[in-house]
Order: structure tokens, then sequence, then C-alpha cells
């Protein structure tokens, strides 16, 4: 039998059952539009969360920390008597690797392949106060590289990230906590000051073993102003390192020496994302500690492949329901139909054709209801889609956190792959009877009533 000759047979013996076939490929239709939703909302969900947290966090970025050695000590004594006594005490030291961020250290981090570039950082040692007027702030005080900021490429509110001696750059929650602290009860609070290319006090505390406070205050302009990243950079000001190191000597009262002390934090940057991973493994196997945003979007992506794969199964049983109604829709097909079967055999149709015919049969109605739920399922996912976001959109700005910008997400693959999936279903649930049928005596199948 010619292909053609057996679609067209298939699309006559279809047409003929209109309504069983239509009933029996709804529940297709189910089964293939619940495994579009479900893996779509799983998908838009993943999308959603790594979004959110890219939003936050540079994901090109690696934080590295140094190792430190540690020592274990044990001891025991033991008494005395009438006729003597004695005590013994003994100690155990076994130290740890120390690994520290030296400059030669930096130097090993930068040959690291995919490595674009390696930052150190440092923080005061000491508490402080920056003061604008009469309003005070109690910012988070870091040193960078001058050129830092403007190389990790944190958004720009105003002025320019890159640092001169004695200048700040300060992030988007420190110009608006600012307060007045002698301000009165009842008097209003007074406006968040405009700190780019203003002046503003530094005030450095530092205690004696006695508790004896010594104070020292320095002046700083303000360079620029980092935009709101929902991140470290917003309650933060940053100082250039040579200027940190003075403080830290004012309060240490010793010269920082980075080949004996190293770095507290040093960030490497790769070029690409999909590189951190290796890098960081890389970092770890040197003996250093490294901490990146990438290994949480890891594990975000394991729970929603489970999560998708839930769903799937989820959808996979109404499909599977609908198998069994493919099957017992041939099953009756094939005894009602008994007569034309042997009626083709004795013509010359041969176990083959037959059994192509209602192979046929059965997979046209796992593709009808494959069709139409690929259709029901993306549409019914574009309708939650905006529902979802709009409620979603409501939330956030209540809450003062990132709208989502999608919530159910359809992949390009998964339509073709759900219309095929259902058309496989239909063509094995239609293969015993398929085999049933071709398999028939042809004089049984004409005496058959």
């Amino acid at each position: 039998m010619r292909p053609g000759d057996l679609v067209r047979l298939v699309l006559e013996n279809l047409g003929r059952r209109k309504a069983r076939v239509a009933l029996t490929a709804i529940g297709v239709v189910i089964g293939t539009a619940a495994v579009v939703v479900l893996v779509s909302l799983g998908i838009g969900l993943q999308r959603n969360a790594t979004e959110q947290l890219g939003g936050i966090s540079d994901l090109t970025l690696i934080y590295v920390y140094p190792t430190y050695g540690e020592a274990f000590y044990g001891g025991g004594g033991g008494g005395g008597g009438r006729g003597g006594g004695g005590a013994v005490v003994s100690a155990q030291s076994q130290p740890t690797e120390q690994n520290l961020l030296t400059p030669a250290t930096l130097e090993e981090l930068a040959a690291l392949p995919g490595v674009q570039g390696v930052y150190p950082r440092d923080y005061l040692m000491a508490g402080a106060v920056m003061q604008y007027g009469r309003m005070e702030n109690y910012p988070s005080i870091l040193g960078v590289l001058p050129k830092e900021l403007e190389t990790l490429g944190l958004p720009v509110e105003g002025g320019a990230l890159q640092m001169e001696r004695n200048e700040l750059v300060v992030g988007h929650y420190v110009t608006q906590n600012f307060y007045d602290p002698r301000l009165r009860p009842g008097q209003d609070p007074p406006a968040p000051p405009e700190l780019l290319d203003e002046s503003v006090k530094l005030v450095v505390s530092k205690y004696s073993p006695e508790g004896v406070e010594t104070r020292k205050t320095v002046q700083f302009r303000v360079r620029g102003i980092v935009a709101e990243t929902r991140g470290e950079s917003d309650y933060t000001a940053y100082m250039r390192l040579d200027d940190l190191d003075a403080l830290n000597q004012w309060v240490t009262g010793r010269r920082p020496n980075r080949t004996r002390d190293g770095y507290p934090t040093v960030i490497v940057k790769a070029g690409d994302s999909r590189d951190v991973l290796t890098i960081a493994d890389a970092i770890t196997g040197l003996g250093f500690q490294a901490d990146t945003p990438m290994s949480f979007i890891q594990g975000i992506n394991s729970f929603f492949v489970i999560l998708q794969v839930v769903f799937g199964g989820v959808g996979a049983i109404a499909l599977l329901v609908a198998a069994i109604g493919i099957a017992n829709t041939m099953t009756m097909s094939i005894l009602e139909r008994t007569r034309e079967i042997g009626l083709m055999k004795a013509v010359g149709a041969t176990n083959g054709s037959v059994l192509a015919v209602f192979l046929g049969e059965a997979a046209g109605i796992g593709f009808v209801g494959g069709l139409g739920g690929v259709v029901l399922g993306w549409t019914a996912g574009q309708a939650i889609n905006v529902i979802a976001l709009a409620y979603l959109a409501g939330q956030a700005a209540e809450t003062g956190s990132l709208p989502p910008s999608v919530a159910v997400y359809t992949p390009g693959w998964l339509l073709p792959f759900c219309l095929i999936f259902a058309t496989v279903i239909g063509l094995a649930s239609g293969l015993y009877p398929a085999l049933r049928a071709a398999t028939l005596v042809p004089v049984n199948a004409l005496k058959y009533e």
C-alpha cells in the first residue's frame, strides 16, 4: 500500500467516527495541555529566580578568602599523695596550613585561565561616623583599588566611580540614611543631603587598653554615588586602599604589611559566567575559600530541574489515562470492523498493510489530541502569565522588590516535543489492537457477526 493511499484511508476511517475520535482525543488534549502548562510553569519559575538573583549580584564575580592555620591543644594533670606528689601537663599542637592572600597570590590568581581581573579589598579596623553638617551616618567603610568599582561595572547614580586620594564613592542608601542626632521631638527630619562633590568628615575612633577613646577626623570629597543595587554597595562608602591603609595604620599603630598579613578579601572577576564554577574550583584547589553567586544559581537550577520532572510526570499521568482510552477505542473499532478486516485480507491486503492502517489511526488520534493540547496549553500559559505578572507586580510594589519579568515561560522546543510525544503515545496505545487486527484469519473474520 502506497503512503498516500494509507494516509487517505486513515483519514476516511477517522472521519467516519468523528464523535468517538473527538471524545478519545479530548483525553490527549487534556494530558498534553497539562504537560505544556506545568513544564512551562517550572521553567518560568526557574528563569524568574535566576533573573532575581542575577539582578542583585554579578554572576561573574568570585569572592576569595584566606584560610588561617588552626592549632589544637590538649592537657591533663595529676595530683599527689602522702608519699609524694607530682603533676604532668602535656600540650600538643598540630597547626593546619595557612594560605594568605598576599601580592604573590594575587598574581597567581590572575594567571588562572578565564580570569579577567583580581581586586583586593580591606575593611576599616575601627568604628567610624560620617558627618555632613549636623547630620551623621554610619556606613560600612571599604578600601578598594582606584578603578575597581568602574571595572566591576557598578551602576552610577551620579559623578564618577574612579577615585583620587581623599575621595569617596558612596552607595545609594548612604545618602539616604543621614539623620540629625540633635533633632528635637516634634521636629521634621531633614531631607537627605546632596552629597555629590561635597566634603564630608569621617570621624574614626579607637580605644586604648584602658578604654580611653581617641578620635581622628579626616576630610573626604564625595566623588560619585552608586545607584541602588540591593546589595553590598548600597550601604558602603568606598575609598582608595592607600587611604584606608593610612587610617588602619593610625588605628593599629603599625603599617599594614600585605606580604606578611595579606588581604582579608579578594574579588576575582571571570571573563564569562560559564567559567565561574571552574575558576572557583581551581581557587579552592589552591587552598583558599571561594564563594560565588553562581553556586546558588546552580543549586536553584538543580531544584527546578527536579520540579520540572515532577510537573511533567503529573501531566504524563493524564496522558497515560488518555493512552488507555485510545487503546480501548481501537479495540472496540476492531470488533466492529472484523468483517471489513477480513474483506481487506480477502482482496489482497497483507498483515503489514492492516497493521499500518490501525497504527495510523491510533497515531492520528494522538496527533490530533496533541495538536489541540499544544494550542490549549500555550494559550493557558499566556493567560496565566498575564494574570500572575499583574499580581506579582502589585506585590513587588508593596514590598519594594523587583517585579518578575516572566511567570510562565514556554521554550521553543517544548511544543513540538509534546506534539511528537502525544503522537508516539497514540501509536504505542494502538500497537496491541493493530497486531490483533493484523493477525485475524480472513475466513473467520468474514464469518464474524
